[in-house]
């Protein structure tokens, strides 16, 4: 073995150092404080950083998360609308409203196209602004059906969100339109009673914040549902007999002024609000005013004999005259003296202006504000019209009034007054909510006498057994009442062949509960009837809601002795 060592020269191999009695001395890299101290304050900066972001997005939300919010939250609920019975008229359902971020749509044009194959009514340049704007928020389409939902679901477009909101259904649709009335796209009453229970309160409830979304107590409404069917049945079954243009009715508690039926024709279906402001689908009843022609006769032959100055066997001469260069005269004159209710029930024109006359004009517009006739109706409903009436009543004026010219009102609030005249004399104010006897009592005013009310219901139950109203007269029911025929008014003059016809029936006269009245606009003869005036048309219409309401009103039919007999019998 070779030993290495021997190789190297002496002089070349490692010399041992002296120690010297001292340890070696160990040497350490420099600590470069600078740089760690650099590295340090990068990473706390950005902790930082990181850090105060959080708490900014904890404590400032994102404008859009108030929607997101609001979509889970929901919108606050409207109270029930439910007519005397608890049948529901109005009631909310859940829907889901499409809106989008804009900000979070990737790309404009593919979600334009997509959500038009769902959705096709929308406008596409408008839908395709929406979506490629910078808004953080659009809404899209309000009130989308469960089908459409699913359907944009399935597309799965980022940014397209849904908000669940309250939508606003009528179960019955038209049967009660013009009395529940409508809300907009925000579910806020616009129209009828919806508005006026947001008036009453609940719009306030909901400014300052105190509604929610727990379920509220059903607003009543005075409408028997049933009646309102029948009504709103026969009304259309006129319009379509009579060929007319439009009709309406109403019934009303002559005790308590409930309005337990009104309806006009054409309606709409509050479930599209929209059609109400069709000008054709105007109420009539409430919100319309008309000539009513000669059921002012009702008005007339009371005021007459409240006054004193007449009494019921009084007799007028009712040949025809002039006045202020116009001639008064009979429709179908009987060419001899009337008596009072001979007057009533071959509805004399001449007569009427006579006892108008006799009355004087201060005395004659004094009686007729007596009665509400002359001034805006006050109930809930929020569509009533204001009454017209000459600026300045001269002797004209007050005769022609006196058989139907010469005063524009509403069919509800003629029906009002004639409530009064045949309950015993009390004026009782409409209401479209439940309302007792001793409620009604609290707040009735007497505007004629009980004599004068006796004396005017055996007068409607003479025309009604005999005269015009024969044909509203159902057997077992005693309808008594009175028709009118007014000649509409077309380029300032009066028409012949077109008319606003109307019959006011009270049941039973004996004792009058309810007073039914039907008016029919522009009717045409029917088959064999000999001419289109009232008693051929609207009466007939009132008969017949009688007929088939009356089970509904608790009216018992009454036969007299012979009807007694034959149900003991039985």
């Amino acid at each position: 073995m070779i030993d290495l060592r021997k190789l190297v020269p002496a002089r070349a191999r490692p010399q041992a150092a002296p120690t010297l009695g001292l340890k070696p001395r160990r040497v350490e890299a420099p600590r470069n404080k600078a740089r760690f101290a650099i590295a340090t304050a990068l990473f706390c900066s950005v902790y930082l950083v990181i850090g105060g972001r959080l708490v900014m997005w904890g404590a400032v939300s994102d404008p859009n998360d108030t929607y997101r919010a609001a979509s889970g939250a929901g919108p606050i609920t409207r109270p029930d609308l439910v007519d005397r019975n608890g049948e529901v008229l109005a009631t909310d359902i859940k829907t889901a409203s499409l809106f989008a971020e804009p900000k979070r749509i990737v790309d404009a044009d593919e979600a334009t196209e997509s959500l038009l194959t769902v959705l096709p009514d929308l406008n596409p340049k408008v839908l395709h602004a929406r979506l490629s704007s910078k808004a953080g928020f659009a809404w899209l389409k309000r009130e989308l059906t469960p089908r459409q939902q699913q359907e944009i679901l399935a597309l799965g477009i980022p940014g397209i969100g849904f908000r669940t909101e309250k939508r606003r259904f009528y179960p019955g649709g038209p049967t009660a339109s013009h009395i529940v009335g409508a809300v907009n796209v925000d579910n806020q009453g616009i129209a009828g009673m919806e508005k006026y229970v947001d008036d009453s309160g609940f719009r306030d409830l909901q400014t300052s914040g105190f509604a929610s979304n727990d379920a509220m107590e059903p607003v009543k409404l005075s409408i028997d549902l049933r009646v309102q069917h029948v009504l709103r049945d026969e009304l259309m079954a006129g319009l379509g007999r009579y060929q007319a243009i439009a009709a309406g009715g109403v019934v009303i508690n002559v005790e308590t002024g409930e309005v337990v039926a009104m309806a006009s024709v054409p309606d709409y279906d509050p479930n599209t609000p929209g059609d109400a402001l069709k000008k054709d689908n105007l109420n009539r009843m409430s919100a319309g005013t008309f000539e009513m022609g000669s059921t002012f006769k009702i008005f007339t032959t009371a005021m007459a004999l409240d006054s004193g100055k007449v009494k019921v066997t009084d007799i007028f001469d009712t040949r025809p005259f002039r006045v202020a260069g116009f001639t008064i005269k009979e429709f179908h004159g009987k060419g001899r003296p009337l008596s009072v209710p001979e007057i009533f029930e071959y509805s004399s024109n001449v007569g009427s202006a006579r006892e108008a006359d006799l009355i004087g004009i201060d005395g004659h517009k004094e009686f007729l504000t007596r009665l509400g006739l002359l001034s805006r109706m006050k109930t809930e409903l929020p569509e009533v019209a204001t009454p017209t009436q000459p600026k300045v009543w001269k002797k004209i004026n007050s005769m022609t009034i006196a058989f139907g010219h010469g005063v524009s009102t509403t069919p509800l609030q003629t029906v009002v007054a004639a409530a009064a005249i045949a309950n015993g004399g009390w004026y009782i104010p409409p209401t479209f909510l439940p309302r007792t006897k001793e409620e009604a009592d609290a707040l009735k005013t007497r505007v004629v006498s009980q004599q004068t009310s006796d004396e005017m219901r055996g007068i409607f139950r003479l025309n009604g057994e005999q005269g015009s109203g024969k044909r509203a007269n159902v057997p077992g029911y005693h309808v008594g009442g009175k028709t009118g025929t007014a000649e509409k008014v077309e380029n300032g003059r009066y028409s012949k062949d077109k008319r606003f016809n109307a019959y006011i029936g009270a049941f039973p006269i004996e004792k009058p509960r309810y007073v039914v009245a039907v008016v029919i606009d522009e009717p045409k003869r029917f088959e064999k009837d000999p001419n289109a005036t009232a008693g051929f048309n609207a009466g007939v219409m009132v008969g017949n809601v009688v007929r088939r309401a009356a089970t509904f009103l608790n009216v018992a039919p009454d036969f007299g002795e012979t009807g007694k007999q034959l149900l003991v019998s039985y």
